[in-house]
């Protein structure tokens, strides 16, 4: 049987968890990129994400403990640092000639922005290629963080953005009275759209937009502006090659010093969080062509996905297997 999607787990920055998820001298396990991994923040208050398995004897350092800035593995009490390097062994001096020329447990660029705690994911262990975007609505000045939402979704993470080059959708799957008018370029590891929200109040018409901005695989914001504004941190990472973890955080602007609640603020989030559970049993059974057959109104679905193959190391739609051609 073939896969269901011709691609490898994407490279890149990817969210792993909320930063007030992770207290200093604590270890979470993770499931992502098709491995098991060990976040945890050190005493200082910086967090590492290794390899799980301890290169010792194989015990799971996710039964360890987090002392100083090292992580403890609970079979012998060898400490090794956020970098992977082997630290300490309690009962030898003598470190093993491995562990002096090389980090013997694998260890990942984690970042902390926005919030959030990024992982850098390569499966050759190619260094990161770009940095994280610091946010200014991400719970600084005029915005707070109003609400959170997640899924895992039995998907890819390019599926889950391919919505934002498919307007045509919204018609038929979330009963749109119009269709977005929306303009979408790519550049370089950049993806850009914009498109008017005017809506109609009883004081009349009041101008707003839809600004959706990303970088790489991980996802991308949107401002929501005009009559509740509106900032969404989307978030897809990828569980292994048929799963993928979405998550959503919103911010509002605040109005006189206060979090927008109710009405109009509550129900803009509601509708999108709606939305997106209305594509999901579309994409949990969708099959992936590799050279679909669009129409002239369909939206730039092949030039987003041209854009997206950059983030796979050795795959891309262009060489899918033929089983994957469309009829």
């Amino acid at each position: 049987m073939s896969k269901r999607f011709p691609f490898p787990v994407p490279y890149g920055w990817f969210a792993v968890a909320h930063s007030d998820e992770l207290p200093a001298s604590t270890l979470k396990r993770l499931n992502y990129f098709g491995r098991e991994l060990l976040l945890y923040r050190g005493e200082s208050g910086v967090a590492a994400t290794v390899d799980s398995y301890c290169p010792h004897l194989g015990a799971h350092l996710g039964r360890g403990r987090v002392v100083g800035d090292h992580i403890v593995c609970p079979f012998h009490a060898w400490e090794f640092t956020g970098e992977g390097r082997l630290a300490k062994i309690p009962y030898c001096e003598q470190m093993p000639g491995r562990a002096e020329k090389e980090a013997p447990l694998r260890a990942y660029a984690t970042v902390e922005r926005n919030n959030m705690l990024y992982v850098w994911y390569h499966p050759h262990g190619e260094l990161p290629a770009w940095d994280v975007e610091a946010l200014p609505q991400a719970g600084e000045g005029d915005w707070a963080q109003a609400r959170r939402q997640e899924w895992v979704v039995k998907t890819i993470p390019q599926e889950l953005m391919e919505n934002v080059a498919d307007p045509i959708h919204f018609l038929y799957v979330h009963g749109t009275k119009t269709l977005p008018d929306a303009t979408i370029r790519y550049e370089g590891r950049n993806y850009y759209s914009r498109q008017n929200a005017d809506m109609q109040t009883p004081k009349g018409i009041v101008p707003g937009s839809i600004e959706i901005q990303g970088t790489g695989p991980v996802g991308g914001w949107t401002l929501f502006s005009g009559i509740c504004d509106t900032f969404l941190m989307s978030f897809t990472t990828p569980i292994d090659e048929d799963h993928t973890h979405m998550r959503f955080v919103f911010y509002k602007k605040k109005v006189k010093g206060e979090i927008p609640k109710g009405g109009v603020a509550d129900a803009i989030i509601a509708d999108i969080i709606k939305q997106f559970e209305e594509d999901t049993p579309i994409w949990e059974e969708k099959r992936y062509w590799a050279q679909p057959m669009v129409c002239a109104k369909d939206g730039p679905i092949n030039k987003f996905r041209r854009w997206y193959s950059q983030f796979y190391p050795n795959a891309s739609p262009e060489n899918a297997s033929p089983e994957n051609k469309a009829g």
